[in-house]
C-alpha cells in the first residue's frame, strides 16, 4: 500500500527541473486534500442548513438532473447526490488517514524493534517483512475481505455496522502495508546507532527508549511522514476497489467506492453518477502523491538549495 519515496535531484546536488515542479505543485496538492477533507466534514451542517437529506428516499424523484434543490442532481433512490458524496468522503478520507497512520505506527515500532534488537528478531523481522512485499496484495485483499464478520463470532448487528466495516479495512491495510514503513526506519536507525552522538548516549547508560525517542525518531521522522503521507492515497485506492467490488463499505453508508459500483449499471443513462466519485478520487490519490514527492525532496539534503 505504502508508495516509495522518490527524489529528484540533479547530479551538482542541486534541485532539477523536476524537483521544481514538484515544489510548484505541492502547494496546490496540499490546498485540494484540505478543501476536499474541509467539505467533506461541513456535510451534515450545510445539508441542515439547506434543507437536504442524503438517506431520505424518493423514487418519484430519482435521477433528477441538477438543479436548485439538487446542485448535483439524485441518485438512483432519489436521494440527494452531493449530500451522499460528501458522507462518501468523510468514509474514505477517515478510512485512507486511519489507515496510513496505523500503518505508519506499526512499520516504526518494528523497524525500531529490528534495529535495536538485531540478531534472530531482526532477521524475523525482515524475513517476514520480505514474505508480506512478496504477496499479490489485491488479491489477498479480496480474499480476507470476503471473509463473513459473522463466522469470527461477531454478532449479526456488529457485523452490520459501518464502523466495523471501516476498522476490517484499516486493520487489512495495516496489516499487509507495514513492510516499507519498517524498512525505511530500519536503516535510518541502524546508521544512527552508529553516530557519535548516540554512542556517546549509550556510554552514559541511556536506555534504549530514550534512544528511540530523543536521538532517533526526531531524525528518522521525516521518511516516516513522507511514507505516511504516499500511503493515503493509495489507502484511499484499495478501499475504493474493495468496495467496488462490494467487499469494502457495504451500503447504505456511502463511500466514493460504493458510489462508483452502483454507479455502473446506469453509467450511460446518469454518467454524472461515476464522474464525481471518480474524480474525487483522482484528485485525492493525485495530491497525495504529489505531497509526498514534496515532501520526500524537501527531506532529502541532496534536493535542497544551496
Amino acid at each position: 500500500m505504502l508508495g516509495s519515496t522518490r527524489v529528484s535531484s540533479s547530479v551538482d546536488g542541486r534541485p532539477s527541473t523536476t524537483g521544481r515542479r514538484r515544489d510548484a505543485l505541492a502547494l496546490p496538492a496540499g490546498l485540494v486534500l484540505l478543501g476536499l477533507a474541509l467539505a467533506a466534514l461541513a456535510g451534515p451542517p450545510l445539508a441542515a442548513a439547506f434543507g437536504l437529506d442524503g438517506e431520505r428516499i424518493d423514487l418519484a424523484n430519482r435521477l433528477a438532473a441538477p438543479g436548485p434543490d439538487h446542485p448535483l442532481g439524485t441518485d438512483e433512490l432519489g436521494r440527494d447526490f452531493l449530500v451522499r458524496l460528501l458522507e462518501a468522503g468523510r468514509v474514505s478520507l477517515l478510512v485512507g488517514i486511519a489507515g496510513a497512520l496505523l500503518t505508519g505506527l506499526i512499520g516504526s515500532v518494528l523497524g525500531l524493534l529490528a534495529a535495536f534488537a538485531r540478531g534472530p528478531i531482526d532477521a524475523i523481522l525482515m524475513r517476514t517483512a520480505d514474505i508480506v512485499l512478496a504477496l499479490p496484495l489485491l488479491p489477498l485483499l479480496v480474499v480476507m475481505a470476503a471473509v463473513d464478520p459473522t463466522r469470527l463470532g461477531l454478532s449479526p448487528e456488529l457485523a452490520a455496522s459501518p464502523f466495523l466495516d471501516v476498522v476490517r479495512i484499516v486493520l487489512l491495510v495495516a496489516l499487509f502495508g507495514w513492510p516499507l514503513t519498517a524498512r525505511l526506519v530500519r536503516a535510518g536507525t541502524l546508521s544512527l546507532l552508529a553516530a557519535e552522538h548516540v554512542r556517546a548516549a549509550r556510554a552514559l547508560g541511556a536506555s534504549p527508549l530514550r534512544i528511540a525517542l530523543r536521538h532517533v525518531l526526531p531524525s528518522v521522522g521525516a521518511p516516516i511522514v513522507v511514507a505516511t503521507t504516499l500511503a493515503i492515497g493509495q489507502v484511499i485506492l484499495g478501499e475504493s476497489v474493495l468496495s467496488f467490488l462490494g467487499l469494502g463499505i457495504r451500503p447504505p453508508t456511502p463511500s466514493w467506492g460504493n458510489m462508483l459500483s452502483n454507479a455502473q449499471e446506469m453509467l450511460w443513462q446518469a454518467p454524472r453518477l461515476a464522474l464525481w466519485p471518480g474524480l474525487a478520487i483522482l484528485l485525492t490519490v493525485t495530491a497525495c502523491n504529489l505531497l509526498g514527492d514534496a515532501l520526500a525532496e524537501a527531506a532529502d539534503p541532496r534536493a535542497r538549495r544551496p
